[in-house]
């Protein structure tokens, strides 16, 4: 059993008579006097605390009984004052004043009583003088279970108007402490959701010295602490976040916690219960930070004032995408109030992150007050039917485009939107008193891996299922390439020379030979990519591909993203890569999306010291190659190319890499002695005479055909999907389609391994209109 150390309570007759002032003077001018301080705040208040911490420099702490229980008051009280010399509690509203029709539950007289505090007043006299004496009394006698200890007079307007007042109160015996004059130095800012957070004020810390030398001068400070002492012996078991929750693994994986001057809203348990649930809590900062913490597999943005920051934060374009990246991408993320803002397609009229296709805006009301809550249904934090206490205090309100799974059921209708991956409400909720929920989010934290980068749609295409996944031309090969490839295999005895096949392609793009490296498959031009440089800072523009993001991890680096958004149709905007981005990969046409990028706007991702790798694996799909950037020369830049997909030889494997002949030559001496097969060598040949590109350009020219009939049939059925030129089709056919169409004998390529993207998107390998028929008539039965 710990005992509580000395404390008093800090209250009022009602809001505006200076409980924060003092309460944060008394806190600062104690600290300043070398005594260790805990501050604590009385109900579900954020920023008051913020200037508790800043005066004191201990972690903030509230205490609310509704939030968390009466039972938890004092070991919450005992945990966050441990080691401290004193306990100060700020209180709320009037003394008496709690949750409405309950009694004055969560009251700061209620936290008064439960922790044995002795209470210092604090009285505006202002607008009056003896009337205060009456008041003071009134309250004092209201309760005996609160023992008002001493007075604190604020706002004198002279000494002979103090004088009266404390003349009126000697019959009571309740001493006066101290008499603050009027003083407008020491005023806080206010704004829409009250008192302007410590966390945004440069000036906070010299307003705490003026404040602390305040209280020096006009209160009896040795008076207050001896009032604090007078608080009677009580001892209990301090709450420990070690015994409320567990690790669910040795790793001790991270979790992005929104902070700085845009996010400061935040109860100090929250964080300490994911410390002893084995995560890592790391700070970012949306208005300034490019991107998540390294190794983030959790996401908690709190609340605070995105509306009031919101143009700032929508110029970190870098840090949205890595955000909307992260929810697509199914990371764990908790969205709470502002955080909920935050995370909308926009937040009033500038863009926010665009993870839920939903809009902020501000309204004229206020909306304030606590709630029950139960969940509708399992997701990230809770289990269908829990019931927990919360907070509301907002005055922004968000629209949803399309019905959505809400994270909980309010008194007056749903709140938020919630799954298995994704909690965002507008629900404050004090996880003390809920720790299950800090144990689930923890849980899913800990069992995230990231989207399935080595997921392929050949996985999908098993035997007696339709083939729609893998883009592998269906056609049957040229007879000449079947020759070549069986020619080919005379020669096995001897090591492959690539000299031939580096001639032809270079012939095939008008370049010479040293700006072509053949390789086993793109795969391996990525793997080469992936490894010539230790790049500062890798960036891949997604959804695309995911075998060079594969390829970048697996050599150790951290990769950024930046995401392609479907509301513009997925087109790539070159401002949103990060400036020091020292390599960028980009697809053209992109896998999954079949957009094609113009050359143009990938010209404009060169740049003096960075590399951009532009995947052109599916250029000679369609007519024409348009856009391609491989008969160009421009430093930096490298073209990936490759035959499988085209020429139905996914078993060969053959590629080429394309461009700057110093990056070549580097890549070269990183690739392994005869990687490529005498087989794609040969290929390689072959498919790059004029034979050859008559060929391919029939090929490309039947299959625009092909998906030109699947985009039209896809649009009488109202199945929404992108405009490419790919002979892939991206189609957003909702939730739990691609699992149905496999029960109806069709494979299609899921979608949400695919960072950006989620269940809802399928990809549809293009094919002859007779299997497409089949396709779409399984389409048909599914209900949607």
């Amino acid at each position: 059993m710990v005992p509580l150390p000395p404390r008093l309570v800090v209250a009022a007759p009602a809001s505006g008579h200076g409980k924060t002032t003092v309460a944060v003077g008394v806190m600062a001018a104690l600290t300043a006097r070398g005594l260790r301080v805990s501050g604590h705040k009385v109900g579900p208040d954020y920023i008051d605390p913020g200037y508790h911490a800043l005066a004191t420099g201990r972690p903030a702490r509230n205490l609310d009984p509704y939030l968390v229980g009466a039972d938890r008051i004092v070991p919450l009280l005992l945990h966050g004052s441990a080691g401290a010399d004193i306990a100060v509690i700020e209180g709320v509203m009037g003394l008496f004043d709690g949750r409405l029709g309950s009694g004055g539950e969560a009251s700061t007289a209620h936290v008064a009583a439960l922790t044995a505090s002795p209470v210092l007043l604090v009285a505006d006299i202002s607008h009056a003088s003896r009337t205060h004496a009456a008041v003071v009394a009134g309250l004092a006698g209201f309760d005996p279970a609160v023992r008002i200890a001493g007075v604190v007079l604020n706002q004198a307007g002279s000494a002979r108007h103090a004088d009266e007042v404390v003349a009126a109160l000697r019959p009571t015996g309740i001493p006066v402490l101290g008499v603050l004059p009027r003083d407008a130095d020491i005023e806080t800012p206010s704004r829409h959701l009250g008192l302007v957070p410590a966390a945004e004020r440069d000036e906070s810390g010299a307003v705490l010295q003026r404040l602390a030398r305040l209280i020096e001068q006009h209160v009896d400070l040795d008076a207050v602490s001896a009032m604090a002492r007078q608080a009677p012996d009580l001892a209990g078991a301090a709450w420990d976040p070690a015994v409320e929750v567990h690790a669910g693994s040795s790793a001790r994986p991270v979790v992005a916690v929104a902070g700085g001057r845009a996010f400061t809203f935040g109860y100090t348990e929250t964080f300490e219960l994911l410390r002893a649930a084995g995560c890592e809590v790391a700070c970012f900062d949306p208005l300034t930070d490019a991107g998540l913490p390294a190794g983030t597999a959790g996401i908690y943005l709190g609340g605070g004032f995105p509306e009031v920051y919101a143009a700032e934060l929508a110029a970190n374009t870098a840090l949205l995408g890595a955000l909307r990246e992260a929810v697509a991408a199914g990371m764990p993320t908790v969205a709470e109030c502002g955080g909920l803002a935050y995370l909308c397609r926009n937040v009033g009229e500038v863009a926010g992150v665009g993870a839920l296709d939903a809009a902020a805006a501000m309204s004229p009301r206020l909306t304030l007050g606590y709630r029950t809550a139960t969940a509708p249904a399992d997701n990230l934090l809770a289990r269908a039917g829990d019931r927990v206490t919360g907070h509301e205090f907002h005055r922004t309100r968000v629209a949803f485009s399309c019905p959505v799974d809400p994270a909980w059921q309010l008194p007056d209708g749903p709140d938020g939107v919630a799954g298995p991956s994704l909690h965002a409400s507008y629900l404050h909720t004090h996880w003390a008193g809920y720790p299950r929920l800090a144990q689930h989010f923890a849980d899913a934290v800990h069992a995230f891996t990231g989207p399935d980068l080595h997921h392929h749609g050949d996985v999908e295409a098993k035997p007696g299922l339709l083939d729609f996944a893998v883009n592998v031309y269906t056609g049957p090969r040229p007879d000449w390439l079947d020759a070549a490839l069986h020619a080919s295999l005379q020669d096995a005895t001897a090591y492959p020379d690539a000299s031939a096949a580096r001639d032809a392609l270079a012939a095939r793009h008008g370049l010479p030979s040293t700006e072509v490296l053949p390789t086993a498959g793109a795969s391996e031009a990525f793997d080469l990519v992936a490894r010539l440089r230790r790049w500062r800072r890798p960036v891949v523009i997604h959804p695309q591909y995911t075998g060079p993001h594969a390829a970048l991890a697996a050599a150790g680096h951290r990769v950024d993203t930046v995401l392609c958004r479907p509301e513009d149709g997925f087109a790539l905007h070159p401002a949103e890569v990060p400036d020091d981005a020292d390599l960028v990969v980009v697809g053209n046409p992109t896998n999954p999306t079949g957009v094609l990028h113009p050359a143009e706007t990938l010209r404009r991702l060169l740049r003096p010291g960075r590399v951009v790798l532009v995947d052109e694996a599916f250029l000679d799909a369609i007519p024409g190659e348009p856009e391609t950037l491989s008969g160009e020369r421009h430093p930096g830049l490298l073209v990936s190319r490759s035959l499988t997909k085209h020429w139905s030889i996914p078993g060969v494997r053959a590629g080429y890499l394309l461009g700057d002949p110093g990056l070549i030559a580097a890549a070269a001496r990183l690739q392994v002695p005869w990687s490529v097969s005498a087989p794609a060598l040969a290929a390689m040949v072959s498919c790059s005479d004029e034979r050859a590109l008559a060929e391919s350009e029939l090929r490309a020219g039947q299959l625009a055909l092909w998906r030109c009939e699947l985009d039209k049939a896809l649009t009488a059925r109202g199945v929404p999907f992108v405009a490419g030129s790919a002979p892939y089709v991206l189609a957003r056919v909702g939730d739990g389609v691609h699992r149905a169409l496999r029960e109806n004998g069709i494979a299609v390529r899921r979608a949400d391994t695919f960072p950006g993207l989620d269940s809802t998107w399928v990809r549809i390998a293009v094919r002859p209109p007779e299997l497409t028929d089949q396709l779409l008539a399984a389409l048909d039965r599914i209900p949607r």
